[in-house]
């Protein structure tokens, strides 16, 4: 499992011209599903992400997490987060879930970062043809592969 993830002041989700989801102040996270995702990928990530000390502090210094926010996040699927480019110049995606194993991943994931930071997230639409739109806050963007766990 891949995430990226952006501090972000502010973001959006808009589906066939409609904002399907919009936050202030809190991540955006981007992520990808492979078929050998496990509940275990999903209880890490989720707590990683949630705990990652990426705001700022009273003093200017990352020193604080959404949880210590109270921040909004968006979890937006993207399968290309999982593409090859290792041969030829056309990215292949073969590693990436297909639906019917990174649908119910995903929302079992967006359950379970609910729970930790006990409010609603905004999603995406699995499959939808989507433009996301945000203002990175520093810019901070973070990659997290749950295989690697760097």
């Amino acid at each position: 499992m891949r995430a990226i993830i952006q501090r972000v002041l502010k973001a959006s989700v808009t589906i066939d011209e409609k904002i399907v989801s919009e936050i202030n102040s809190g991540l955006l996270i981007l992520l990808g599903i492979e078929a050998e995702d496990t509940l275990e990928d999903i209880e890490w990530l989720t707590k990683k992400i949630v705990n990652l000390r990426i705001f700022n502090d009273e003093n200017g210094v990352m020193n604080n997490s959404l949880l210590d926010e109270n921040g909004d996040a968006i979890i937006v699927s993207q399968f290309t987060l999982h593409a090859s480019t290792k041969k030829g110049n056309r990215p292949s995606y073969i590693k990436a879930a297909k639906p019917e194993i990174s649908i119910p991943l995903y929302q079992l994931f967006i359950t379970f970062f609910e729970k930790q930071i006990h409010k609603k997230v905004g999603t995406g639409k699995f499959g939808a043809d989507m433009q996301v739109s945000l203002v990175n806050n520093g810019p901070v963007t973070i990659s997290i592969d749950s295989k690697i766990r760097e």
